[in-house]
This record gives structure tokens, C-alpha cells and sequence, in this order.
């Protein structure tokens, strides 16, 4: 019988039959015992689920009946302020107030769940209202209710609203009692359909780990574990008989085995016969062979890659630093091909031209043959061309973009004389090109990360927390030095309308277009923000107040001259702001802000599209009435 026959007779026998069966009946008494297991457990944890949800209804029901009582008659123009103060005051997620036909107004998350109603019943003078109210949003909920081996994913029009995972967010749930993985871990699920705000479904699914399980299918492991004892010693009786029928024909290999592991490759391996073993011995000494004279080659080319490997070390090491990526980069390219000379071009962004970054070695009289290889590369598929002058030879491969459609990233360019470059150099500059595209790319969304932290998106202007920082970083150094610190707040008139009647895209082209000016007509040293909505501010540093009115006047007459065309081709929209200016030498920033903001307030009082100074008349009734209307209570 030759070896194939043996092995398959042992293989089926000892390994296939036994196993089989084992695997086949533990895995199936173990897992199902699990899948009922977590399907149990889920279901209780849904039901659980099912009552904290409707027990925070019941709750917001109550909390909306009060929302009710405070703002039934209150006139609309102060709906969504007064119901911004009793979102804060009483802690609630979401107020949504349904004021019959003209409209409805929401304030606060749009993840909230929960929602409790109440409806006044309109008037000859006030029409019909209804008061929608969550305490609580979707992520508070799932995390109430989340545990060790249980996870919580709610949802709403295929929108994950919450989840007391993350590696959950984007998984799909389905509905009804089903299985899914997050990573590696197996869940059983229950989903069930609860009402949310506007008539929305909300599916709240109960994830319940299998590991969970473990535990209570310990009598079928112990069942699975004694069948899988029992073959294994009937394996190992059998194994002693083929052992002794097999080892006089394998002890030969072992033998040159060993021997090859300790680096000798002297001995041959004996072959006797013309069976399937005495073919495997030839072609085993023949592999020793191979091998023999492959070490001697790979020992040749150890310094080399030592060095490069080193190199690329650094290279992970530098970190974000893109001039020593691109160094190390084109250094571990000429050590790697083992070349004479260099250079790395590169470009940050894709409108602007490859510029040299880096070289290395004597490019004197390549300059022609380097432009073609990189003009090549750039044009190739492959990303890799090469180009020849005289008896030197030219290598470039190009750093491939972030984004498909871009312009390369740049491209790394080597020369050396004599020998060309065969597949094996293509190969390792395609590999590092690849590397060093990757860290590049990590540079670049690092800039874009830092970046959109202290930028609003919208408008191209400083952000709400980098006004805030930059104010007290101000402030704090007018304290010391004695010089003013001047901020104007531009508020722009009857922007509401603006969205109301041509929509939000048409109100966010007026934000930019506000934004420009502003930053066109701030200083160097000033810094112009997004404050919130339609509020934007200048923070103007060694400015008194009459200075900061004087260039908050100028900005309102630019806005004012603004034409901001209509996005539905019906002509133009014409933009006016009102401005309130205030300045001070110390205290803290939400001191400047709220004088600024009274100022506003008069400014908005007086007929809109002026400038008010901090402490010109009307400033301080407009302050006390801010006042006011922040500590008024419910209901008045």
C-alpha cells in the first residue's frame, strides 16, 4: 500500500469519523442550549426595555402637561426661547411645540425618545397646541439599560439614534428575533417597535452576548468533552499501530530535518526503493540543495536590508513630520535598490505643482532623464516608469493620492549606473511608495483633524470654542498689560424669514457670504467667528470701544451693500445686520459677551441695521430685560 493509501486509511479512521461525530453533536447540543439561552435572556431585557420606555413616556406625559401650563398663551415669537430656558431648567431632552397651522417649533436633541403629549385647545384668540416632550435621548437610554453581555441599539427610520456600543452603530438589526456579530462575538436579538416623536417608529433592539451562556451549558460541555476523550484515546491506540509500520521510513526525515534546522546541509536524505517515499527523499534533497544556495544569497543581501529596515524604523518614528517622511522615504529607496543618487517631489495640495522636497547624491546631467521617468510614472497605470541617459538608469514611482481622480501626491526618482532596474527593484519601490503614501495621507488628515476643530464648516470662520478660548487668552493678557479688548456681535436681521421663505440652502449661502465680508474686513490680529445660528463676532485686541465701532460700522455698511443672489434665479437678497459693540480691559469673557449681546438687543429694538455701543441708552433696560427673561419662571 503506498504512503497515500496509508495516510487516507489513518486520516478516516483515526480523524474524519471520530471528529466528525464529536463535532457534530457537542457543537450542536452547546450551541443551542446558547441560542435559547441568550434568545431568553434578550426577551426579558426587551420586556424590561419595553417598561422603562413606556415609563419614561408616562413621566414626559407629565413633564409635557406642565411645558403646557407654562406656555400655552405665551406669544409664538417667544415659543422657542422660553421653551430653550425650560429645556435647561427642567432637564429635558426635547421640546416640540405643534402651534396649529403655522408651523411647529423643536428645540433641543434630535435623538430624543420617549415622547409624552399635551394639548391645549385653541381659542377664539390662541389656536390649538400641542406640547411634545422627551426626557431622555436615545444613547441615556440604551446606557440605563446596557450590562456586561448586553447590548442596546436603538433606531428610527433606519437611522441609528443610540447605542451602548459603538462597534454597533453601523450594524444592521434585523427585525423580529434574529443573530448577529459584533467583531467576533456572537449576539442573539430582539427588536420591538415603540412610538416616537412626529408618529415615528422607534425599534429599540436587545442584543444578548452567547458568551453569556457559557455557564448553563456546562453539563452538554462536559457531555461533548467525554465523547471527544473517547476518540482521542481510540486515535492514540490506533496512531501506536501505524506509528511502528510508518517510523522506519520517516525516521530518515526526521533526521535530515533536524539537521537542516541546525544549518547543515551536507547529508542527503537516503532513498530505498521507488515508492511514493523514495520520490519525497529525492525531492527533499533537492529542496537542501536550493535552500543551501539561497541562504548563501540571502546573506549577501542581509546588510543591505538591515540598513533599510533601520530606516524605516525612523520613519515610523518621525511621526507627522512630513519633510522627514519624505527624507527617510527617499533614503530607504537608494539604500533599498542599492542606487547611486536621487530625489523626492512632492505637492499639500492637488491645484499646486510637484516641488523637489529632498536629494541625495550627484543628479548632474539627469535632469532631462529624471523629468521623463517622473512624467512617465505619472502617466503609467502601474505608477512606475523608468528612463535612461547614457549608461545611467532612472527609476521613478509615484506617491499615490489621497483620493481617487487627484493629481499624485509626488513621486520618488532614483539613478544608478551601469544596471538597469529589474523586477524585483519595481517591486520594493512600488511596496515603499505605498507606505509612504499611507503616512502621508495620516499627515494630511492630521491638518484636516486640527483644522476643522477650531473652524466652522459652514462658513470658513473660527469656531464657537476657539472665540471662546481666544476671548480669555485675550482678556487675560488686557489684565496684565493694561490695553483694551474690544468684541462686536453681528446679528443678521430677519434671518428666520430668509430660511422660511427660500429655504435653508438660500440661508446658508447668505451665512458665507456675511462670513467673507467680515473676514475681509477684520484685521490681521482680530479674529472673526461663527457664534451660533446667524450670530457672528468679531474679537478686536488693543481696540476701545469707539475703535471697535468704528470697524463693526464699516463690516455693517459692506453687509449691508451685499447682494446675495437667489438661489431659484428670482434676483437678489439684500442683508442687513444689527450690531452690538462692547470693550473692557479685564473680567471674564462672558461679561464682554453679555454687554455685547444687550447692545445687540437694543440695537434689534431700535429698528435693526445699526450699531450700539456697550452703555449708550437702551443698552441697560435691553439688559435687564435679558435678564429678566433668563430668571422669569414658568408659566409667566
Amino acid at each position: 500500500m503506498s504512503f497515500r493509501a496509508r495516510l487516507t486509511v489513518f486520516f478516516v479512521v483515526i480523524v474524519v469519523i471520530p471528529m466528525t461525530l464529536m463535532g457534530v453533536l457537542g457543537f450542536e447540543l452547546i450551541g443551542s442550549a446558547g441560542r435559547s439561552k441568550a434568545d431568553a435572556r434578550a426577551a426579558g431585557i426587551a420586556s424590561t426595555a419595553r417598561s422603562v420606555y413606556q415609563s419614561y413616556s408616562r413621566e414626559a406625559s407629565l413633564e409635557a402637561r406642565t411645558v403646557a401650563g407654562a406656555l400655552a398663551y405665551a406669544p409664538r415669537r417667544d415659543l422657542s426661547s422660553r421653551a430653550r430656558l425650560m429645556l435647561a431648567s427642567a432637564g429635558l431632552a426635547r421640546i416640540e411645540i405643534h402651534v396649529g397651522s403655522a408651523g411647529t417649533i423643536s428645540v433641543g436633541s434630535d435623538r430624543a425618545i420617549a415622547p409624552g403629549i399635551a394639548v391645549v385647545r385653541g381659542t377664539r384668540h390662541h389656536p390649538e397646541r400641542t406640547f411634545v416632550v422627551s426626557e431622555v435621548t436615545a444613547t441615556q437610554y440604551a446606557d440605563e439599560l446596557s450590562g456586561p453581555d448586553t447590548v442596546i441599539v436603538v433606531r428610527s427610520g433606519g437611522t441609528t439614534l443610540g447605542s451602548s456600543d459603538a462597534r454597533a452603530t453601523h450594524v444592521a438589526v434585523p427585525p423580529g428575533v434574529s443573530a448577529v456579530h459584533l467583531g467576533s462575538a456572537g449576539y442573539r436579538v430582539v427588536t420591538q417597535r415603540l412610538s416616537g416623536f412626529d408618529g415615528s417608529t422607534v425599534e429599540v433592539s436587545v442584543l444578548s452576548s452567547l458568551g453569556a451562556t457559557n455557564n448553563s451549558v456546562k453539563d452538554e460541555r462536559l457531555l461533548a468533552g467525554g465523547l471527544i476523550v473517547a476518540f482521542l484515546l481510540l486515535l492514540f491506540f490506533f496512531t501506536q499501530l501505524v506509528h511502528r509500520f510508518l517510523q522506519s521510513q520517516v525516521s530518515p526525515f526526521l533526521q535530515a530535518a533536524r539537521r537542516l534546522g541546525d544549518g547543515d546541509f551536507s547529508e542527503p536524505v537516503p532513498t530505498v526503493g521507488h515508492d511514493e517515499f523514495a520520490a519525497l527523499g529525492e525531492e527533499f534533497n533537492s529542496m537542501s540543495r536550493q535552500l543551501r544556495a539561497r541562504m548563501e544569497e540571502l546573506e549577501q543581501e542581509r546588510a543591505r536590508f538591515r540598513a533599510a529596515v533601520r530606516r524605516i524604523g525612523e520613519a515610523f518614528a518621525s511621526g507627522l513630520n512630513r519633510e522627514a517622511l519624505l527624507e527617510l522615504a527617499l533614503s530607504t529607496a537608494i539604500d533599498a535598490t542599492e542606487a547611486d543618487a536621487g530625489r523626492v517631489s512632492a505637492r499639500r495640495r492637488s491645484s499646486e505643482p510637484l516641488a523637489v522636497s529632498d536629494r541625495e547624491g550627484d543628479l548632474t546631467g539627469l535632469k532631462d532623464a529624471f523629468a521623463e521617468a517622473e512624467r512617465r510614472a505619472e502617466a503609467s497605470e502601474e505608477g512606475i516608469a523608468t528612463a535612461l541617459a547614457r549608461d545611467v538608469h532612472v527609476a521613478s514611482v509615484v506617491l499615490w493620492p489621497r483620493e481617487q481622480g487627484e493629481p499624485a501626491h509626488g513621486v520618488i526618482t532614483v539613478s544608478r549606473a551601469g544596471r538597469p532596474f529589474g523586477e524585483d527593484d519595481r517591486e520594493l519601490l512600488r511596496s515603499l511608495a505605498s507606505r509612504a503614501s499611507l503616512a502621508l495621507a495620516n499627515v494630511d488628515r492630521h491638518d484636516d483633524v486640527a483644522r476643522q476643530a477650531v473652524t466652522d464648516d459652514l462658513t470658513g470662520l473660527a469656531s464657537h470654542g476657539l472665540f471662546r478660548a481666544r476671548l480669555e487668552d485675550e482678556l487675560r493678557q488686557a489684565t496684565r498689560y493694561h490695553h483694551p479688548v474690544a468684541i462686536a456681535m453681528f446679528d443678521i436681521d430677519n434671518f428666520k424669514a430668509v430660511n422660511d421663505t427660500y429655504g435653508h440652502q438660500q440661508g446658508d449661502l447668505v451665512l458665507r457670504r456675511v462670513a467673507e465680508v467680515l473676514s475681509q474686513t477684520c484685521r490681521e490680529a482680530d479674529l472673526a467667528a461663527r457664534y451660533g445660528g446667524e450670530e457672528m463676532a468679531l474679537i478686536l485686541p488693543h481696540t476701545d470701544l469707539e475703535g471697535a465701532h468704528d470697524v463693526a460700522e464699516r463690516a455693517r455698511l459692506a453687509i449691508e451693500r451685499l447682494t446675495v443672489p437667489r438661489l431659484d434665479g428670482g434676483g437678489s437678497l439684500s442683508v442687513t445686520t444689527s450690531v452690538g459693540v462692547a470693550a473692557g480691559n479685564r473680567g471674564r469673557g462672558e461679561t464682554l459677551v453679555a454687554a455685547a449681546d444687550a447692545a445687540l438687543y437694543a440695537a434689534k429694538r431700535a429698528g435693526k441695521n445699526r450699531t450700539v455701543r456697550a452703555g449708550e441708552a437702551g443698552t441697560e433696560t435691553a439688559a435687564r430685560e435679558l435678564a429678566a427673561a433668563a430668571e422669569r419662571p414658568a408659566g409667566e
